[in-house]
C-alpha cells in the first residue's frame, strides 16, 4: 500500500470523489430496485413504458438527474432531487472518509504520529487502507438500507444478507480491517491490535484455532443461528401457537429460498472450519466478527420480543435484527452495544415530533441504528478511550446488558401509558 502514498493526497481525493458518485448511483439503483415496490426511477433500470426514451447522458452521476427531470409527470415533482443529493454526498463522503481515516488517522489516538514513523508497524499503510475499505463498504450498505427503510419501513434481506457475508469475509481476509484496539505500553510504546471478542482484555488460548474444538463449536453456533434467523417464515398466532408453528414450518419447507440458505450454511460452515484450522489473526478476527453478528442481532431480537409482549405491536421489524447482524459482523459486539445505546437518542426526538405533528407512532428505526454506527466509526478513538475501561469488566458487561433488557419491559409499559395519556388529551 506504500505506492498509494506516493500519489498526492489531492489526486487521491479527486479520484475517490469520482468513484463515490458511481457508488452513489449504485446506491440509488439498490434503493429503487430492491424495495418492496420497485420503481423504475434509476437510469440503470428499465424505464416505464410511457416514459420518454432515455439517453446515455442520463446515466452520468449527478448531472444525469438534471436531464431526468423530464420524467417528473411519472414520478412526481422533485423526484430527482434526493437521488442527485445521494450521489453528490457519496462522492464527498468517500473522499472525506479517506481524508479522515488516512490523512488524519482519526481512528487512532492523537498521540500516534503519522506515517512514516519507525515506531509504527511497517504494515501501517495497509492497516489504514483495509479499515477504510471495510468502513466504506459498511457505510454504503447502511445508506441503501436506511433509504429503503425510510421509504417503506422495511429493510430487505437483499442488502443485509450479502452485507453480513461481506463483513465476515473481510474480517477473515483482512483481520486489521476491524476497528482498532490500541493501548499504550508501560515502556512508552504502543500495542497495535484489532477489536476482538475479548478486547481490551487478552485473548484466551482456548478460543484459538485448531485444535481447540470449543472455539469452533461457538463459531459454528453463531453461524447456524444466523442461517436459521434468515430462513423464510411467518408467525400468525391468532389461532393458537400450535397452528402458528405448523404454518411456519410449512412455509420454511415449501419456500425455495430455504434450500439456498441451507446450501449457504453448509458452505459457510466448511469455510469457517478452514479458517479455524489455519488459526492466527484470521481466526481471531472471523471468530470476533461471528460473535459480533450474533450479539448485534440478538440484542435487537430480544428488544423485538419484549416490545411485542408489552406494547402488543411490533416494536422493531425483523429487518432491524438483520441490520444489526450486519453491523456486528463489521464492528464487533462492543461497538454494537454502543450503537444500541446511542441510536435511541435521535430516534426519541424524531419519534416525539412525528407523534405530536403527524400522530404517527411508527418510525423506521434502521436509519437511527445506521447513524449511530456511523458516529461510532468516525469517533472511534475517543469513544473507545472512554469505553475500554467498561469493557475491561468482561462478562459483567454482558450481565449488565441482560439486566437492562430485564427492566425494559416495565419501562416500555410506562411509555405505553404515557402515549395513551397524551392521546387522550389530544382527543
Amino acid at each position: 500500500m506504500i505506492w498509494i502514498l506516493a500519489i498526492p493526497m489531492e489526486v487521491r481525493l479527486i479520484l475517490l470523489f469520482a468513484a463515490g458518485t458511481v457508488f452513489g448511483a449504485l446506491a440509488n439503483l439498490a434503493v429503487y430496485g430492491l424495495a418492496w415496490h420497485p420503481r423504475p426511477i434509476s437510469p440503470w433500470m428499465r424505464p416505464h413504458s410511457s416514459a420518454p426514451a432515455r439517453r446515455w447522458s442520463d446515466r452520468l452521476p449527478i448531472f444525469g438527474w438534471l436531464g431526468l427531470r423530464r420524467e417528473a409527470p411519472l414520478h412526481g415533482s422533485g423526484f430527482w432531487i434526493r437521488p442527485l443529493l445521494v450521489e453528490l454526498l457519496c462522492g464527498l463522503g468517500l473522499a472525506g472518509l479517506y481524508y479522515w481515516e488516512i490523512g488524519m488517522c482519526a481512528l487512532f489516538p492523537a498521540d500516534i504520529s503519522r506515517f512514516p514513523n519507525p515506531a509504527l508497524p511497517p504494515e501501517w499503510p495497509s492497516i489504514l487502507h483495509e479499515q477504510y475499505v471495510a468502513h466504506a463498504v459498511l457505510i454504503w450498505l447502511m445508506l441503501a438500507a436506511s433509504l429503503i427503510d425510510a421509504d417503506e419501513k422495511i429493510i430487505p434481506d437483499a442488502v443485509t444478507r450479502p452485507g453480513t457475508l461481506a463483513g465476515l469475509f473481510l474480517a477473515a481476509l483482512w483481520p486489521r480491517s476491524l476497528l482498532p484496539d490500541v493501548s499504550q505500553l508501560l515502556t512508552g510504546g504502543w500495542n497495535f491490535d484489532f477489536l476482538c471478542i475479548t478486547s481490551p482484555n487478552s485473548w484466551p488460548a482456548w478460543l484459538g484455532g485448531s485444535p481447540n474444538g470449543g472455539s469452533l463449536a461457538i463459531a459454528l453456533a453463531c453461524w447456524v443461528l444466523w442461517c436459521l434467523a434468515i430462513l423464510p417464515r411467518t408467525w400468525y398466532a391468532g389461532h393458537g401457537r400450535l397452528r402458528a408453528l405448523g404454518l411456519c414450518w410449512t412455509r420454511i419447507v415449501r419456500h425455495r429460498d430455504t434450500y439456498r440458505v441451507l446450501c449457504m450454511g453448509a458452505v459457510g460452515a466448511v469455510l469457517i472450519a478452514g479458517v479455524w484450522r489455519h488459526g492466527g489473526d484470521n481466526w481471531r478476527a472471523l471468530f470476533s466478527a461471528l460473535a459480533g453478528m450474533a450479539a448485534g442481532g440478538g440484542i435487537i431480537w430480544s428488544v423485538r420480543i419484549i416490545g411485542r409482549g408489552v406494547l402488543n405491536q411490533e416494536a422493531m421489524g425483523f429487518g432491524d435484527v438483520t441490520l444489526m447482524c450486519m453491523i456486528g459482523a463489521f464492528m464487533g459486539w462492543q461497538a454494537c452495544l454502543i450503537v444500541f445505546f446511542l441510536a435511541p437518542f435521535a430516534a426519541l426526538v424524531v419519534g416525539l415530533l412525528r407523534y405530536f405533528f403527524l400522530r404517527d407512532r411508527e418510525i423506521p428505526y434502521g436509519p437511527f441504528l445506521c447513524l449511530a454506527a456511523l458516529v461510532v466509526i468516525l469517533y472511534w478513538a475517543p469513544i473507545w478511550d472512554w469505553a475500554r475501561e467498561i469493557f475491561a469488566l468482561g462478562w459483567f458487561v454482558a450481565l449488565a446488558m441482560l439486566a437492562c433488557l430485564a427492566i425494559m419491559g416495565p419501562l416500555l409499559f410506562l411509555l405505553r401509558m404515557f402515549f395513551n395519556f397524551i392521546h387522550a388529551l389530544r382527543d
